[in-house]
């Protein structure tokens, strides 16, 4: 297990250069610069010069970029090309909102799609089971800014029970961003669960335990959703990985004070070292999320653990 981990985080060093240098390459190749947004009338074409040279722009996109790699081996970010601020300390700033948001929308998926998934399951072809294929389909393919909008003009402009937008609110202001960014998780995490659990209920041994007399709480509890778990707890992954990592749109129609719109206020002004430093974390995140899945699978399934006991046990004989 140990080797595996490593590996996974060794893995981490190429993704991170190769993310890092597609997202250099795009915003050099769009046009303008974040000189553009210190224009002046009164600036000449030495003032110019001058910035040009202060922000590495008259030097090759492979220099800067191969700048930025070996500040960033070092630990450092870089500073705002904006705003002047380290890097780094913006965005632990902005991180604990993102990760709320994150953990709100996981636990109001996870906490409404499981059960539903499993009564649909246990009542496949019912007008229950129906009901939520629809809500699940409806999740999975309303847009989140679509969505946010109609929660917004609903609970915070027509009924005003709830804030609108930022974080001044308290719990209050979490709820309607929490909805918007859970939805799609919450539709996943409903479509897999019956998924896994129509396959787990025709298996035989829960009929053998059903014939042994076990009640049909523990067979469903204990038998059925213990082996279902593997694809359940992907889909979760996967859904809380990209809510962490695109949460961008959900930040921008609340104006929560998170890390995908600073990615989005990053972007507009042509703030570079803002950008990176932003994707780079999020893809660290991303993938230790995605590591802290594959741990789970080794706790839950014991047919995963067995197999790294088993390897150690060869080994050693060896």
């Amino acid at each position: 297990m140990i080797r595996y981990i490593l590996g996974r985080v060794l893995w981490l060093i190429p993704i991170i250069i190769a993310v890092s240098f597609i997202v250099y390459a795009l915003i050099d190749l769009t046009p303008g610069s974040v000189i553009d947004s210190m224009a002046s009338s009164e600036m000449t074409e030495e003032d110019w010069e001058a910035l040009r040279i202060a922000y590495n722009l008259d030097k090759p996109m492979i220099y800067r970029y191969g700048l930025y790699i070996i500040n960033l081996v070092q630990g450092d970010l870089g500073v705002s090309d904006y705003t002047k601020l380290p890097v780094w300390d913006v965005y632990i700033s902005r991180l604990p909102n993102t990760l709320i948001l994150a953990l709100s929308s996981f636990i109001f998926g996870s906490v409404i799609g499981i059960p539903l998934g499993i009564i649909a399951a246990r009542r496949s072809g019912s007008l229950i089971d129906n009901a939520t294929t629809l809500v699940s389909l409806i999740g999975m393919s309303m847009p989140a800014f679509w969505l946010g909008l109609l929660l917004l003009l609903l609970f915070a402009l027509r009924l005003q029970w709830l804030p609108a937008g930022g974080n001044d609110g308290g719990f209050r202001s979490i709820i309607l961003p929490a909805i918007c960014s859970g939805s799609m998780l919450m539709a996943q995490c409903t479509r897999q669960t019956r998924s896994s659990m129509l396959e787990v209920l025709k298996a035989d041994y829960l009929r053998t335990a059903r014939a042994k007399g076990v009640p049909e709480e523990v067979v469903i509890r204990k038998h059925a959703l213990g082996n279902a778990w593997i694809p359940v707890l992907t889909a979760m992954g996967n859904a809380l990985s990209v809510t962490i990592a695109g949460s961008a749109i959900v930040e921008a129609v609340f104006a929560w004070p998170g890390v995908g719109r600073m990615i989005i206020e990053a972007v507009a002004s042509r703030d570079v070292n803002t950008t990176l430093g932003c994707v780079v974390m999020t893809t660290f995140l991303y993938v230790f999320v995605q590591l802290l899945v594959d741990i789970m699978y080794a706790l839950v399934d014991p047919r995963i653990k067995s197999r790294f006991s088993t390897r150690r046990k060869r080994k050693s004989t060896v």
